[in-house]
């Protein structure tokens, strides 16, 4: 495996688990706080929003590009 293979993998690895720990973090203080139902939904609304953005962006660009033929 080339050292750029490797970092590629490692990045989405690492950065997805980053991604795993920072919605257990939402959870926790959820939990902590006592937040309830609607609470909780809020803070993972306002709190994961920027993660499901990070997971849908190269979605939204491979969609772009074969929407174009860029490929």
């Amino acid at each position: 495996m080339e050292t750029e293979e490797f970092e590629a993998l490692m990045m989405y690895v690492l950065v997805g688990g980053l991604m795993v720990f920072m919605a257990f973090i939402i959870w926790d203080l959820a939990k902590k706080s006592k937040a309830g139902r609607l609470g909780t939904a809020v803070l993972f609304l306002g709190l994961g929003l920027c993660l499901f953005g990070f997971a849908a962006k190269p979605v939204i660009t491979y969609i772009i590009e074969v929407a174009r033929g860029i490929e």
